[in-house]
């Protein structure tokens, strides 16, 4: 499977990826204007690929085959001030 894939002009570190390059017909109308004029980055031949980056590579194929296209949503921010306390031992939960 070959799948085109764009940035979001609106959004950092999001990305679209769609079954044929320019052609966003199966996307909802409502998330291309979240997601802002897409900006072409690369044709990924799925098939060749182990891994992918930050998507789960089958979820990626199946949203593709299923929707016709998948939307990738850049990690959540660490809470570093929650890690810390988790090391110092603060914040545990004990059940009784």
């Amino acid at each position: 499977m070959i799948c085109a894939v764009y940035k979001s002009s609106k959004k950092a570190d999001t990305y679209l990826f769609v079954t044929r390059r320019d052609d966003f017909s199966k996307v909802p109308e409502t998330l291309m204007a979240i997601f802002g004029v897409p900006q072409f980055v690369m044709i990924v031949p799925l098939s060749k690929l182990s891994k992918l980056g930050q998507s789960d590579l089958p979820k990626v194929e199946a949203a593709l085959t299923e929707q016709g296209f998948f939307l990738q949503l850049p990690p959540p921010p660490e809470n570093l001030l929650k890690q810390h306390r988790a090391h110092l031992g603060l914040d545990v939960h004990t059940e009784k």
